[in-house]
Formats: C-alpha cells, sequence, structure tokens
C-alpha cells in the first residue's frame, strides 16, 4: 500500500473528554468531604444525555480539602491527553457558588478572543457548567449551603500541553479541560477543529487583518519568511481545510493566504475539504491530466500515473517544464473562493517538502 493511500481500520472504541474526567473527580471528592463516602466508581449525566460509569484512580483527603485523580481513556482517538492523570482538588466555601483555578498542568488564558476571560484557567464553559451542575446537586443532597472551590490539575500536562495548540492560543502552563458532549470520538477531530475556530477568533480579536491558513511545520516556516506574519496569524490547520474556509466565510478577515505542501494541495485542489489519508488518496490519474492541460506528453502522463507519490510527479514536470505546481494553485484559489467572500483577498502557496515554492496563485494570476 502507497503511503498516501487511505487506510481503514474496524469499529473504534469511543472515549471520554478532559470535562467528564474533571466532573467525575470533582464530585468524587467533594462526596468525600460531605458525606465521608470513598467512591472507587461513578456515573455522571452528560450533557446531550447519557450517563458512564468512571472509575476514581486515587481519593484523599487532606483535612480542609479532598483529592480525586482518574485517568483519562479517549478510547482509540490519539489524544495527547490519553492515559494522563487529571486530578481536581476541592475546598469547601461558606460562601455558595462554585469557584475555578488552574492546578499544576492546566494552563491559564493570556490573550483575548477565547470563550473565556484573560486570567481565567482554561476550564472551557460545558465542563465548568458539567461540574457545577454535579456539585450543587450534591449540595442540595448533603443539606450544604456553602460552595465550592474547585482545581484542576493534570500530571505533566505542561509538558503534554506542548504536542497541543494551546500555546499558539496564548494558553500558557498547561492543558485545557475541554468538551462539549463529554464524549471523545475516535479521529473525529473536534477538539482539532475547535482549535482551527479558536485560532481565527484569537486573530480577529486582536485586530490581525491578514490571516495564513497552514498544513504544518514547513508552511508555519514559509509563510513567516515569505510574509512575516506572526504566530497568531498562522492557523495551523491539517487536513482540514473545509473546515477552517467554512469558519472564515463566518468570520472573515480581509486578506487570506493558503499555504499548503504539494500533495494535500492536489487532494484540496481535486475537491476534498479533509485531506487526511484516512478520507483520501493522492489521485495521480487526476494529476496526469492536470498536466495535460498543460501540454505535458503521453510519456510523461504515463509516468505521472505510475509515479509512488505526489512529490514525484512534481520532479517529473518540473523537469519538462510543465507548470503542475501554478496549476494546482489556481484550482485550489477557485476553491477557496467557493467559500470565501470575493472581496477578500486571497493567495494560495504550494510548496515542496524542502519549503520552496513550487506554485502560485492570486486572483491576479488567474487566466
Amino acid at each position: 500500500m502507497r503511503p498516501e493511500t487511505p487506510e481503514y481500520r474496524g469499529p473504534l472504541r469511543t472515549g471520554l473528554t478532559t470535562g467528564a474526567c474533571a466532573t467525575a473527580a470533582s464530585l468524587a471528592a467533594a462526596r468525600l468531604l460531605l458525606t465521608g463516602k470513598r467512591t472507587t466508581a461513578l456515573t455522571i449525566r452528560l450533557p446531550r444525555g447519557g450517563e458512564p460509569e468512571m472509575t476514581i484512580a486515587d481519593l484523599m483527603c487532606t483535612g480542609d480539602s479532598a483529592i480525586a485523580g482518574i485517568i483519562k481513556d479517549a478510547g482509540d482517538d490519539p489524544d495527547a491527553t490519553h492515559g494522563a492523570r487529571l486530578w481536581v482538588e476541592i475546598r469547601l466555601l461558606q460562601r455558595p457558588g462554585v469557584e475555578f483555578a488552574a492546578g499544576a498542568g492546566v494552563g491559564t488564558v493570556t490573550r483575548k478572543g477565547l470563550s473565556l476571560a484573560v486570567g481565567e484557567p482554561a476550564i472551557n464553559p460545558v465542563p465548568r457548567q458539567m461540574i457545577t451542575e454535579h456539585l450543587q446537586q450534591l449540595a442540595e443532597e448533603a443539606d450544604f449551603t456553602g460552595g465550592f472551590r474547585v482545581t484542576v490539575g493534570v500530571d505533566n500536562g505542561e509538558k503534554i500541553a506542548l504536542r497541543t495548540m494551546n500555546g499558539r492560543l496564548g494558553i500558557i502552563g498547561g492543558l485545557s479541560v475541554l468538551g462539549t458532549t463529554g464524549i471523545v470520538r475516535p479521529f473525529s477531530c473536534a477538539a482539532y477543529i475547535a482549535s482551527i475556530h479558536q485560532s481565527v477568533d484569537v486573530a480577529r480579536a486582536n485586530g490581525l487583518t491578514h490571516l495564513a491558513g497552514c498544513t504544518g511545520g514547513t508552511s508555519e516556516l514559509f509563510v513567516s519568511r515569505q510574509y512575516g506574519l506572526s504566530e497568531m496569524a498562522i492557523v495551523e490547520m491539517g487536513d482540514f481545510f473545509g473546515a477552517l474556509l467554512k469558519y472564515l466565510r463566518r468570520n472573515s478577515v480581509p486578506r487570506f493566504t493558503l499555504v499548503s505542501g504539494f500533495g494535500k494541495l492536489s487532494k484540496f485542489a481535486a475537491g476534498h475539504p479533509d485531506t487526511h489519508s484516512r478520507k483520501c488518496a493522492i489521485d495521480l490519474p487526476w494529476l496526469a491530466r492536470q498536466a495535460a492541460a498543460l501540454g505535458a506528453t503521453e510519456a510523461l502522463q504515463a509516468m505521472i500515473s505510475r509515479s509512488n507519490t505526489s512529490i514525484e510527479t512534481l520532479g517529473y514536470c518540473q523537469q519538462a517544464g510543465i507548470p503542475l505546481g501554478d496549476r494546482l494553485a489556481q484550482l485550489a484559489l477557485a476553491r477557496v473562493y467557493a467559500y470565501l467572500p470575493a472581496d477578500i483577498e486571497v493567495a494560495v502557496c504550494a510548496i515542496d517538502r524542502g519549503g520552496e515554492l513550487v506554485g502560485y496563485a492570486d486572483r491576479a494570476t488567474q487566466p
């Protein structure tokens, strides 16, 4: 099987979000403080229905507070936090209400544009609501009229956060406690797409007018070098061209530059909004037809169709003087404008694995 062909697997196991884990740990720690009961397993209510049973890994009382730990199980999703220990410390307050704090390994918001105010712990609104509802119900059952201080932490969270987009979003010091449904669906990539949306929100809230959508580190370096854009202006979209463009359609900026490796751009130009190998393969016959439209010989078309990778096809075309990179950039530009208003200034750059420009299109270059 070629490395650029789709991969197929059988049914995958769902998991639970960090927000669901924090809710369960909060409930276990608060129950220990209010009732003296030690809980090794409990159920929680999810926002859209369902009551999964959660296993508490450890539970201890430290005088005026209690700490519960839980191991994050993301199912079969390649989640950065899978297997991490999330913990919650609960302290009782005389006044009613629920306060939140970031423990070690949970980040703090430092940029405006997110769903939380600057200075707030990175515990997102839905997890806060879940935790609050469960604690308030427990307080009623225990005839407790005070409130709770909830501190959430993740072991090695600051290190794990380096594998996420938190730093780029201005969430410093650790991970975010996430989740809107409580469920992690394997390869749904909901968290990644949410981070794309957040990147756009942060950039717009900070007054940026030129954003770049990039597929990875090489394209980001190209953008920094070519356009001098700051990290805040660069949206790491990965394979999710369509997700970024749909969001930009509703939350636009005056100028947008799309920078992609040649292979991913060929998939997008051919009509695939999600370019992951699980979703689509490099279409070599399609590339051969694009080369033919530029005057490629039948022999060259045959070489392209037999290629092992898209970069190999690019090399053949470069040797023959066929501007296939520009052709794909032009087709991709048309795809972008199918999403975005015509008054946005758009450019598309195709780069090779070394970060060199191999194709370019903007409105001025359109035939």
